[in-house]
């Protein structure tokens, strides 16, 4: 079944709908490490805040990485990482260098 046809201020809202439940999962998701995201779908909350803050940018919104991560993470990112974040462990470090050459 083809997608039903909708006018752009439509689509717009809806995406914006998907972009507010897509942060309010990872933001439940604690649990989630960034590197698991990065290892497995190749972006994590880090990536999508700085879609975010680009996205802005090209809308001549002035937006700095900390306030853009802070929108997605849903506190100032260095308290999210004393809160959440693990090491990485050998086997998540090598699967990510393997998969993001010089990065």
């Amino acid at each position: 079944m083809p997608a039903p046809e909708m006018d752009d201020t439509t689509r717009t809202e809806l995406e914006a709908a998907a972009f507010r439940r897509l942060v309010e999962h990872l933001r439940e998701r604690t649990d989630v490490q960034n590197i698991d995201m990065m290892n497995l779908a190749g972006f994590c909350r880090n990536c999508l805040s700085r879609w975010y803050r680009e996205a802005a940018e090209g809308r001549g919104i002035p937006l700095a990485d900390p306030d853009a991560r802070e929108i997605v993470y849903g506190m100032p990112y260095k308290e999210w990482q004393a809160k959440h974040q693990k090491e990485a462990s050998a086997e998540q470090k090598a699967k990510f260098a393997a998969a993001n050459p010089g990065h």
